[in-house]
């Protein structure tokens, strides 16, 4: 079944009411403790029975051995793929509105943050649409089951234009004429920003590391690959993983 915009954002407010049923359900519970948490301006830790800091029979956060060597993809590997499953290349931002049949909007989500994009817009193909938001949904069980409090990874680069392609060259050296994010099936998620998932009205959630993030997002990215699903490249300079579908 085609995954159209009208399905995704259907789909996307269903899960959004899902959620908030079990922050209702869980906020009763944990009312009382979170207003003296407020009152006193202090930061609440969750409400979790924990031994040592951690929570009984969470998971060990493990990450990976190394970042390098379990997300290796190169540029040209990841170019086959996105030949395969991409579409033409759009000219600029007018064009890609004219191509909305083949390209899905993601630009919002409950299970990940897309960053301002000065140099990309919020578009994918189906198959790379689907793959982002089951990456969202993996992440947020891996947090869960650890016993660390909800976070959205944050999405920095989706389809660029050929515009925006010449236009990043211009002040970026780096990047290439021949680029994946010209075909819908590539994005970056930033490894050094997280969002918190809290109520807007309170209680704050305790602080988490940005780096025990990056370990439980690497576990879940490795996971992903090894299932034959992306591409990954461990990019150091732009701090991100840059992924293509498969």
């Amino acid at each position: 079944m085609k995954l159209t915009k009208r399905r995704y954002l259907k789909g996307y407010l269903a899960v959004v009411l899902l959620l908030a049923v079990i922050r209702w359900t869980f906020g009763i519970a944990s009312g009382a403790a979170g207003d003296k948490a407020a009152d006193d301006g202090q930061t609440q830790q969750v409400v979790i029975p924990e031994k040592n800091g951690k929570r009984p029979g969470a998971h060990p956060i493990l990450s990976v051995p190394s970042y390098r060597a379990c997300f290796p993809d190169t540029n040209d590997l990841q170019l086959q793929a996105a030949h395969r499953w991409g579409v033409q290349p759009v000219i600029d931002r007018k064009d890609a509105e004219m191509r909305k049949k083949e390209l899905v909007y993601i630009g919002s989500s409950p299970y990940y943050h897309v960053d301002p994009l000065h140099q990309s817009i919020p578009y994918l193909v189906p198959r790379a649409a689907v793959l982002l938001q089951d990456i969202g949904q993996a992440f947020f069980d891996s947090l869960y089951v650890k016993g660390v409090p909800l976070h959205r990874f944050i999405v920095t680069s989706v389809l660029r234009s050929q515009a925006d392609v010449k236009r990043l060259r211009n002040f970026n050296s780096n990047a290439t004429e021949n680029s994946c994010h010209l075909y819908g099936t590539t994005f970056d998620i930033c490894y050094n920003r997280y969002k918190t998932v809290e109520p807007p009205q309170g209680p704050r959630r305790r602080a988490v590391r940005d780096d025990t993030l990056k370990f439980v997002l690497a576990e879940v990215l490795r996971d992903m690959r090894q299932q034959g699903r992306c591409y990954i490249k461990y990019e150091v300079k732009q701090g991100c993983f840059h992924m293509t579908v498969r």
